[in-house]
């Protein structure tokens, strides 16, 4: 859940001092300040912030300035991209956790600690083992990366 406070039409030197009186706070309680702006106003306020969202049809100061850059001047993008953020970074981990699982099972394998239980011929695949845990773990993250492309925003 994401709570909000909305300060229209502030100039650069207030909205500095709201973000430096919000960055002391939030020191506290364990909070991230996000400011969304588009103007050059807003620019020391996004970079100050933890999180810079610039509005792409903002100034360029802006857009240099933001983490995250809107492309459309629609400020509901705002939700859309944190929760896109969210699922980028559980996608990040499950292809963490996906390619230590194979180089681990798979390394040790091409390694030969099969050669004790099937015997020596088991030399020649070890090559073509080691080849197919290559291939498999970089087939699954892409695979699973490529499932992110399904997103629909709410």
């Amino acid at each position: 859940m994401y709570g909000c406070e909305i300060i229209p039409c502030c100039n650069g030197y207030i909205l500095t001092s709201l973000l430096l009186t919000l960055n002391n706070s939030k020191i506290e309680e364990n909070k991230v300040v996000a400011m969304v702006g588009d103007g050059i106003n807003d620019a020391p306020a996004l970079a100050r912030a933890d999180l810079g969202i610039a509005i792409g049809s903002g100034t360029d100061v802006a857009k240099e300035t933001g983490g995250i850059i809107l492309i459309k001047g629609d400020i509901r993008d705002v939700v859309t991209a944190l929760d896109l953020g969210k699922k980028t970074v559980s996608k990040i981990k499950q292809n963490l956790f996906w390619a230590f699982a194979y180089n681990t099972g798979l390394i040790s394998i091409a390694g030969g600690i099969l050669v004790p239980i099937l015997g020596i011929g088991i030399f020649g695949w070890l090559p073509i083992l080691a080849g197919v845990a290559i291939a498999m773990s970089s087939v699954t993250v892409v695979t699973n990366s490529l499932l992110l492309g399904k997103y629909k925003p709410n």
